[in-house]
């Protein structure tokens, strides 16, 4: 009980030092060489979680006010993908941003990532029924608007895109499983057609319990479980037994099988994995799996209470090692929501 206590301190505050002054939050520290001290649109949707979590509204509130203030800024954009389906990935809205001037990276890899808009959609209308109201005025609400028309133009059911890993382009289960969501969850406070959502839904039960054509198992599936409640208790359950079964490893998840980042003879072992875990299997009632991945989760953070974002294997030592984008404020938030 103590060391829960510390450690939930401990990682409130890693999180807090992850959040700029726009609001925004850094995927990692702010001096790391990894490119981690940009904003992603998913990253800062997670790590807003972990205030959630801890009923730190005023921070939580503070970050979608930036990401609404994002979107506004690249209006223009959404625009033209509403009026016709964007035929290049940089004409879709964009993965990462400066985190002070919202300014997009002009990188031209995984900029179709679909599961963002999905995931933005659904926090906005979850906090909404929970009387967290995340938008500020009538601009806020034109685009929650446009997102609805937007992820209509690019059909989003049957879209490539370069999924939450930002990998090779094809129809992600949990890209579609999102944007389900996040239309189901936003309904009421803009338009949204039902056959929107039936498309969507349609889509994604014929492609699960598989995450793509050429994945069928992969961590990011955990996600239409929590936070998206978007799968049936038997599409639940053989998701969890795959991810399980295939994926999990001694100091984290794998994402997917032969997972070329950081792999070096072993694909890389992500810390969250164990705080999704944890955090289903606690919602479920199954304390039992719930210790065991918080245990696991444990061993896995350093010294400081921080969680890396992955171990690799370190053929030099010969064994795993974390990366250098420690702290992961991703983990650190999916740490704050399994302990909280």
């Amino acid at each position: 009980m103590i060391k829960e206590i510390v450690l939930k301190s401990v990682s409130k505050r890693i999180l807090k030092s992850l959040q700029v002054e726009t609001g925004l939050f850094l995927a990692s520290k702010k001096k790391v060489k990894t490119g981690y001290n940009r904003a992603w649109i998913r990253d800062n949707i997670y790590e807003s979680l972990g205030f959630e979590a801890v009923k730190d509204i005023k921070s939580l509130k503070k970050a979608y006010y930036a990401l609404f203030d994002i979107l506004l800024k690249h209006e223009y954009k959404i625009d033209w993908a509403i009026k016709q389906k964007p035929d290049a990935a940089y004409k879709y809205i964009h993965a990462r941003y400066n985190p002070l001037t919202f300014d997009e990276y002009c990188d031209f890899w995984g900029n179709k990532q679909n599961d963002s808009v999905g995931a933005f959609l659904f926090k906005v209308g979850e906090l909404f029924k929970k009387k967290i109201v995340v938008f500020r005025d009538f601009k806020d609400i034109r685009m929650l608007q446009k997102l609805v028309h937007y992820l209509a133009s690019i059909e989003y059911w049957h879209d490539s895109d370069s999924g939450m890993w930002e990998n090779d382009e094809e129809v992600h289960a949990s890209s579609v499983g999102a944007c389900v969501s996040g239309l189901k969850a936003i309904k009421g406070i803009v338009n949204v057609p039902d056959e929107l959502m039936a498309e969507g839904q349609d889509a994604l039960n014929k492609l699960l319990p598989r995450e793509s054509k050429s994945r069928e198992v992969d961590l990011a599936l955990l996600s239409l479980i929590y936070p998206f409640k978007v799968v049936s208790v038997q599409q639940r359950a053989q998701i969890l037994k795959n991810v399980e079964e295939k994926l999990v490893r001694e100091k984290g998840v794998i994402r997917y099988f032969n997972d070329w980042y950081y792999k070096n003879g072993h694909e890389a072992q992500w810390t969250f994995g164990f705080a999704w875990l944890a955090k289903i299997y606690k919602d479920l009632g199954n304390r039992t799996k719930y210790n065991l991945y918080m245990e696991k989760l444990y061993k896995s953070m350093n010294w400081k209470g921080e969680l890396p974002e992955l171990y690799y294997y370190n053929t030099d030592i010969n064994k795993f090692v974390n990366n250098e984008n420690t702290p992961l404020g991703w983990s650190q938030a999916m740490y704050l929501v399994a302990v909280s």
